[in-house]
């Protein structure tokens, strides 16, 4: 069965998060994405976490380097004690020109230091933990000093889920080497690049560090055009073309329209952008490309849906809640029918999670698919 992450819009600030972290427990969600974009996402975890009491809270993605990983490793370490093990940490690199122009902060190759982030985080969670002295010195990072005073100290639930976001080939076998889990972004998570790019990139970081997959977090991050009716899933499907159009108008997001043949679109979108015809993007995106990127369907229909798309890929897949509230029992009620109880959720977080129709965690073995390398993603 599907583990299933209730997705948080990028605009919702503090003010909203706890209620909207409530609905998605009581909805019966096993989880909840918040962002790190217009808001903290550490802000938004922590006040999220504080609202429920079931509920796993995985923020989808930091933007890593402009933070030091001491600021970063303390931060998570609360949330974890605080929540009783139920936070989880999504990193991601940003775009050079966000890091400098936004963040003030230094760039470099992002595969390289990411690996270093994650190595750097993982050695000072054993210092707090067990006493370790503390004692990491990379190209980036040097940490080297942690004195007792400033330890927090071992904690119930000591192991902080780290999980990548990544869309290139490089960054993929690195999740698949180091991390805990891997986020997909909505560009390239198409069931087929899942299975003839993703999976395999995965596989292949995996068996660089000599482990398996079998506990990895593949978390499928789609774009999903549901509602309770045809009507309201073609308006979303309208909403989605819009977006995919202004997505695509950036090259790192390419890999998955060249998957297709599609590539000419994003060269087109690109174009578009330097023109400033940002109200004509979205008919680039054509049917064809919105049937291969977005699942569609009712409430009643996109269980089933998801299953065809998804099933035998991962165990883990992002879902927005009803922009409605008044919609959350036929949303609910639905996905509590394909868990094969049709009562839906209590109120309160009582909700039982799971059950959207895989196994969980699974990730199936390669059918030895060939890749193309395109080395000016690698480091994506």
């Amino acid at each position: 069965m599907f583990t299933v992450y209730a997705s948080t819009p990028e605009n919702m600030g503090p003010g909203a998060i706890a209620e909207h972290a409530r609905r998605a427990e009581a909805m019966g969600f096993d989880g909840l994405q918040v962002p790190d974009a217009i808001h903290d996402g550490f802000l938004l975890a922590a006040l999220a976490l504080n609202a429920t009491a079931r509920l796993k809270v995985l923020i989808s993605v930091l933007v890593a380097f402009p933070r030091s990983p001491m600021n970063v490793a303390l931060t998570a370490w609360d949330l974890q004690a605080m929540s009783k093990g139920r936070f989880e940490l999504g990193l991601g690199t940003q775009i050079k020109q966000n890091i400098e122009d936004r963040y003030s902060a230094m760039w470099s190759a992002p595969a390289p230091r990411m690996r270093e982030y994650i190595g750097a985080l993982r050695a000072i969670f054993d210092a707090f933990q067990n006493g370790t002295k503390l004692s990491y010195v990379s190209d980036h990072y040097r940490f080297t000093r942690l004195q007792p005073f400033f330890n927090p100290g071992p904690i119930e639930h000591p192991h902080v889920p780290l999980l990548m976001g990544a869309v290139g080939p490089g960054m993929t076998a690195l999740a698949g080497e180091i991390a805990d889990g891997m986020i997909t972004h909505p560009t390239n998570t198409p069931p087929r690049y899942i299975r003839e790019v993703v999976l395999p990139r995965l596989r292949e970081g995996a068996a660089r560090s000599g482990r398996d997959l079998e506990s990895f977090k593949l978390v499928l991050g789609s774009l999903v055009a549901t509602g309770p009716d045809a009507a309201s899933v073609a308006q979303e499907r309208e909403k989605w073309r819009r977006m995919l159009g202004f997505l695509y108008s950036t090259p790192a997001y390419w890999p998955s329209l060249e998957l297709f043949g599609w590539q000419d679109r994003g060269e087109q979108l690109l174009a578009m952008t330097r023109e400033n015809r940002w109200d004509r993007m979205r008919e680039i995106i054509d049917d064809e490309m919105l049937d291969a990127f977005i699942p569609c369907g009712t409430y009643a229909d996109i269980p089933a849906e998801l299953e065809r798309r998804f099933g035998g890929l991962s165990g883990y897949i992002t879902l927005m809640m009803p922009e409605d509230p008044a919609l959350d029992t036929q949303l609910a009620a639905v996905g509590g029918a394909s868990r094969g109880r049709g009562d839906a959720p209590r109120r309160g977080g009582g909700g039982k999670s799971g059950g959207w129709g895989v196994p969980r965690g699974f990730l199936p073995p390669l059918q030895g698919q060939s890749l193309r390398r395109d080395r000016r993603r690698d480091a994506q």
